[in-house]
């Protein structure tokens, strides 16, 4: 299936400050998402982020924050976030069936969060530079289950060209001013 910017939510699953030093490619992973998040503004999808348990592990990165225009926040216990009763009521109210996900650890919440997305029947799309364990090799078995349970792995520019479809439009033209112009080179992630 195509992503569709009124069909898509952007879920962000624990960019937290506590975390975020200990995670393998952490902060690049967290800088990525705030790229698509910025997109994901422009372009009237809702972006919605979770922190784990933050008086332990933090609150949400800053910087991430900093550069995010919008969003909604959900503090969660579960490691899941579709068990939080809450959350699962508001995305199934908010009518969005196709769920962008990313964040940290891959192998715990951000895995955990994706199965009960596909369990609940959900469009599930991960974005792989943006999602990152603290060893590597975990973030690759996290992609490659919930990949195998029905997901599919995307880059962000993927996930940004096809929400916006075509080039002879506003959108693009605003989006492209100030998302889609050359980026500083990325290291290569494959998770």
């Amino acid at each position: 299936m195509r992503l569709k910017a009124e069909t898509s939510l952007f879920l962000m699953v624990d960019f937290q400050a506590g975390l975020l030093p200990v995670i393998d490619g952490g902060l690049q992973a967290a800088s990525e998402a705030a790229w698509l998040g910025g997109v994901a503004h422009e372009l009237n999808v809702p972006i919605w982020l979770t922190e784990q348990n933050p008086e332990k592990l933090g609150a949400t990165e800053p910087s991430l924050l900093q550069d995010l225009p919008g969003y909604r926040l959900w503090q969660k216990n579960h490691f899941g976030v579709m068990e939080e009763k809450a959350f699962a009521d508001a995305l199934a109210a908010s009518g969005r069936h196709q769920v962008v996900l990313c964040g940290t650890e891959a192998h715990i919440c951000v895995m955990q969060t994706g199965l009960g997305l596909l369990e609940a029947g959900y469009e599930l799309y991960w974005l792989t530079e943006a999602t990152a364990s603290r060893r590597e090799e975990e973030a690759k078995l996290a992609r490659k289950r919930v990949c195998q349970a029905g997901a599919v792995a995307v880059s962000g520019d993927m996930v940004a060209y096809e929400w916006l479809h075509r080039c002879d439009s506003e959108a693009f033209k605003r989006v492209h001013r100030h998302f889609l112009k050359p980026r500083s080179p990325r290291p290569v992630r494959f998770f």
